[in-house]
């Protein structure tokens, strides 16, 4: 197994180290990509270097959780940059990154990201959620917004698009990258595995059970515009071909989250994932500490206490989400940033 492991030291280090060298504040706007039909309008929210000053603000204000410091709606440094497009997981929503987004801003990056509709905290339809196929459509439609005819197409370096996906965003990281879904292989392998959570989720959703639905799941997702990905504790691996994924010809950098305290099993995750790889151009970290929800934000004291009192059950997302977090996010952050600036 390709697999990277940090100590408690390395991980400090490593912040002093990337603090030192953020050239820049971190910016943001608000992101609108239209439907021409109007039926899939996107919003979510650009993070772009700038050189203002202030006013700092947080991106979002929250009960539960801490927001990034940006200036908002600052203008950008008048350069090109590295674009960078975040997918969120399971009815989660263009804030879940934001710390990423925001680190990777202050490094010389563009990042957008959008609230996928039918998979995301505000936008449950059944019928959306469903056409699963439109979740990697949606960010090929970001970065042909970005990459287009708008006021950040000047900022954007278009030879250099990057990805990167947590959880079902992680699933979509893996369809861009040309895996294709294989809906006889995954009622194979859910036959023998029924209470495998990626199993009983995706067939709840009515995921490829028509034959109109299942030509759109098994089509070629890819977009050849994305060099590189990164990969957060992805679920729906067994829904793709072994045969496409050891296909995929892109650099990708695939986190598993050994503390698996949101239902996926590892084995048949991320370390199948990583297995199926070629191994010329993949890359495996699993710190020992690192649970699947360390790839949301950090939470505020209470944070817990006020998710078990509102939303019981929900938790377990601020479990160890304090100071103990951040430290893993700035392991994230600099594993990210190193493998993107050298795919």
């Amino acid at each position: 197994m390709r697999q990277s492991s940090y100590l408690l030291a390395g991980f400090l280090a490593m912040f002093a180290a990337t603090a030192f060298a953020q050239p820049y504040r971190a910016a943001m706007t608000e992101l609108k990509v239209a439907d021409v039909e109007g039926e899939r309008d996107l919003s979510g929210f650009i993070w772009y270097p700038t050189d203002a000053t202030g006013p700092e603000t947080y991106d979002f204000e929250s009960e539960v959780w801490v927001g990034t410091k940006v200036v908002k709606d600052a203008a950008p440094v008048t350069s090109r940059f590295p674009l960078v497009v975040l997918s969120h997981g399971m009815f989660g929503n263009a804030y879940n990154q934001a710390w990423l987004a925001g680190a990777l801003a202050r490094h010389g990056y563009i990042v957008a990201a959008i609230s996928h509709p039918g998979t995301s905290t505000w936008s449950r339809d059944p019928e959306l959620t469903r056409q699963l196929w439109e979740r990697p459509k949606d960010i090929s439609r970001v970065i042909d917004h970005a990459t287009g005819a708008t006021d950040f197409s000047q900022y954007v370096d278009s030879d250099r698009i990057y990805m990167a996906g947590h959880s079902l965003g992680g699933f979509t990281a893996v369809a861009l990258a040309g895996a294709r879904y294989d809906a006889a292989g995954l009622n194979q392998f859910c036959e023998t595995q029924p209470d495998e959570l990626a199993c009983g989720i995706l067939s709840d959703w009515k995921i490829a059970q028509t034959p109109e639905d299942r030509v759109q799941m098994e089509a070629d997702l890819s977009d050849p515009r994305i060099k590189a990905f990164a990969v957060f504790d992805l679920g729906g691996t067994q829904s793709f071909s072994e045969a496409s994924l050891r296909q995929i010809d892109r650099p990708m950098l695939v986190f598993g989250a050994p503390i698996m305290n949101s239902g996926l099993t590892l084995d048949i995750e991320s370390r199948a994932l990583i297995a199926a790889l070629p191994e010329s151009n993949s890359r495996y970290v699993e710190p020992g500490t690192l649970s699947h929800f360390d790839f949301l934000g950090q939470c505020k004291p209470g944070g817990y206490e006020l998710l078990a009192k509102e939303e019981p059950g929900d938790e377990i997302i601020c479990s160890d989400g304090g100071t103990a977090r951040v430290i893993k996010h700035e392991m994230i952050i600099d594993a990210v940033t190193d493998f993107f600036s050298n795919s």
